[in-house]
């Protein structure tokens, strides 16, 4: 598993990142439905066969220390590619409650920033 500055250094992963991927979209995608239409957004996600694949970040806020993760999923398995520790200052606005969450906004910006991804 991949560390921050590991994965600073590894392109070809970075660029397999899906931004729009969210935890629940990818289990609706891989474990549910297999087809999810976005409305207003007119993007289309399809699942045609064991090989297609989504590269999603999520926040797991279950316990402290809270970490980023960087999951690699199909409809079989999930892999988590990357792993390192929550930013301080996001704990607060991304944390108030436990569960899984997708990285947005602010933190989205700061980790694409940290990832160099234009």
């Amino acid at each position: 598993m991949l560390t921050l500055e590991e994965l600073k250094t590894d392109r070809a992963v970075i660029n397999s990142i899906d931004w729009d991927m969210t935890p629940e979209m990818a289990v609706r995608l891989y474990l549910e439905w297999g087809n999810i239409w976005t409305p207003g957004e007119g993007r289309r996600y399809t699942v045609k066969s064991k090989r297609d694949y989504s590269v999603y970040f999520l926040v797991n806020c279950w316990a402290r220390p809270y970490y980023i993760y960087l999951i690699k999923r199909n409809s079989e398995d999930a892999v988590d590619v990357a792993k390192f520790e929550l930013p301080e200052k996001f704990e607060k606005p991304v944390c108030q409650l436990k569960g899984i969450y997708a990285v947005d906004g602010e933190l989205r910006d700061w980790l694409q920033k940290e990832l160099n991804v234009a």
